[in-house]
């Protein structure tokens, strides 16, 4: 009998080709780093993916194209998506809430022609600002009320003031153009039109109003109270929160917002017609969903919805530069609106 060698007998694997000792183990540490970047990929958010897409698209319009980077375009870019901005900080807060507002687009329409009529009678500003947002926050009165008190659905109430207050704009206006704007225009028109510090006013205004409610959002009742009646209605009441109260707030939130937004637009263009806002609803819910805010309630933030409306504009802008048909920006904003509900989907899934 044929003996086998005391290596061979006592190591059958060891023979040519062996790996080395530890060969195909992480690194020491590696694998604690791991999960470490996993849970820093998960916890800073869609919003900080949307704004790293907002600067790879603007660098790769700066090098495509010789028109992007200049100080005039980026100077409009930044004030045209500042009213949609500003519109997504209240359109953000219902849809924490778990609800929804499709008339946004009516109420700015209604509270700047409101705005310019007073204007246009002769008072001064603060009174013609004062008249265009209270009427804004009448209509989220309404909103709130119908949503939070009587129940009614979110989808439906809105959407019938979508079309009250258009009507009403060209109710007010009887259809046509204002633009004497009486003795207040010039500051109306420096303040929704003009700059500080070569960077425009309603910039300003947004990065202002953004910082405020993100900390609102963070460090008071108020927004635990938001987030909890978004992502758990009925454990919010069990827990005592007033969750009437915090739904009228979010609606009455918004449509003021819709109002600023109404008042610094008509600064911008001079003058304003009942079609002021037409179509912005979808701009405004795509921004504030792009950014982060869940569609099904408890998500969302302030800087995600600023992100997600300069994304739209930036985009928006590079459409424009490279010769597109400007009717396919409807197509777009739908199709990021269904990317961004998809891709929430998924992350929801995955956690």
């Amino acid at each position: 009998m044929v003996k086998g060698t005391p290596a061979a007998a006592g190591k059958p694997h060891d023979r040519a080709g062996k790996l080395p000792e530890g060969a195909g183990k992480l690194p020491e540490g590696a694998g604690k780093l791991l999960p470490y970047f996993r849970d820093s990929a998960r916890a800073r958010g869609p919003a900080f993916w949307v704004g790293l897409a907002v600067l790879a698209l603007a660098v790769t319009l700066s090098v495509v194209t010789d028109s992007f980077a200049t100080r005039d375009n980026l100077f409009n870019v930044t004030r045209n998506f500042a009213f949609i901005g500003l519109m997504s900080l209240g359109q953000v807060l219902v849809i924490v809430a778990g609800g929804i507002d499709l008339s946004v687009g009516s109420v700015m329409g209604l509270s700047g022609i409101v705005a310019a009529l007073v204007l246009e009678a002769g008072y001064p500003l603060s009174w013609g600002a004062a008249a265009g947002i209270g009427t804004a926050l009448t209509c989220g009165v309404v909103n709130g009320a119908l949503i939070a008190y009587l129940r009614l659905s979110p989808f439906v109430v809105t959407l019938g003031m979508l079309s009250i207050g258009r009507s009403l704009a060209l109710v007010v206006s009887r259809n046509r153009m204002v633009h004497e704007l009486g003795p207040g225009e010039a500051r109306l028109v420096a303040l929704g039109g003009g700059e500080t510090l070569g960077v425009a006013n309603p910039v300003w205004i947004l990065a202002v109003l953004a910082t405020l409610l993100a900390a609102g959002l963070r460090f008071t009742a108020w927004g635990r109270h938001l987030y909890a009646v978004g992502g758990n209605e009925a454990a919010a009441r069990a827990n005592g929160i007033r969750v009437e109260r915090v739904k009228l707030g979010a609606y009455v939130a918004s449509a003021g917002a819709a109002g600023v937004a109404a008042v610094l637009t008509i600064g911008w263009l001079g003058a304003v017609t009942n079609a002021l806002g037409q179509g912005y609803e979808l701009r405004v819910i795509a921004a504030s969903v792009m950014g982060g805010a869940n569609l099904a309630g408890g998500e969302g933030g302030a800087f995600g919805a600023v992100i997600g409306a300069a994304l739209l504009e930036v985009i928006r802008n590079g459409l424009l530069l490279a010769g597109v048909d400007p009717w396919w920006q409807g197509t777009f904003v739908g199709a990021f609106i269904i990317l961004a509900v998809l891709v929430e989907k998924l992350r929801g899934r995955r956690q």
